[in-house]
């Protein structure tokens, strides 16, 4: 269900262009979408992550522009802007306040070191910063088509390649090993077992109570 919420505005954008090879009539889908997307998360009570109110108002300032001054340039800019913010917060929140991003948001899945975190911010940071570049270069070399298609199958595989970059450097570096190990059985305590303690206790012969009648 929410992956449907997720992408909905998104395919709803790609129908009505190909459909109608109008990119304002689909620009005005796409805020549409994004608008009920959220209104759907409120009713449905879901936490609306950053990420989201980053990419509702980006869409509504955007394809506001594009239909307010008839120019499809603002919204084929969305993407790259969204890749760069992104980036921008990596970085800026690893120096500015010393923290990783990507651990508060995969930390609760993922036990990693420090250092591994770092790499992961960085090469994050770079791989948006990318994806925004290769936005435009698609955008001042192909048709609207091509960019359209790019948007909608060329970026999500994209981040498809990136996550499966980032697996594989874990599991080469030993890191998604040690973050998955199990954690140790805990070892039988008298203390924390009573049960245990108690069945102990039968089974040793006190010297106090004879195993034997005492003769007489």
């Amino acid at each position: 269900m929410q992956q449907l919420l997720d992408y909905l505005a998104v395919i709803a954008f790609a129908i009505v262009y190909f459909t109608t090879k109008d990119i304002f009539l689909a620009t005005g889908v796409l805020m549409a979408g994004v608008t009920l997307q959220v209104i759907a998360y409120k009713a449905l009570k879901k936490p609306i992550g950053k990420e989201l109110k980053m990419t509702f108002w980006l869409s509504i300032l955007m394809g506001g522009l594009t239909l307010l001054l008839r120019d499809e340039a603002f919204i084929q800019w969305k993407p790259s802007i969204v890749s760069w913010v992104l980036a921008s917060a990596l970085i800026g929140a690893r120096w500015f306040t010393k923290t990783f991003l990507l651990k508060k948001l995969l930390g609760h899945a993922l036990k990693l070191p420090d250092e591994k975190w770092q790499v992961l911010t960085y090469g994050w940071a770079l791989a948006f910063t990318f994806s925004g570049l290769l936005n435009l270069w698609v955008v001042n070399n192909f048709s609207m088509d091509a960019w359209v298609t790019f948007k909608i199958f060329g970026q999500t595989g994209i981040n498809f390649f990136y996550i499966i970059v980032m697996v594989v450097y874990l599991v080469a570096s030993g890191a998604l090993s040690e973050a998955n190990l199990a954690a140790p059985e805990e070892e039988s305590d008298p203390v924390l077992n009573p049960d245990m303690h108690k069945e102990e206790s039968e089974d040793e012969t006190s010297p106090l109570t004879p195993s034997e009648e005492t003769p007489r």
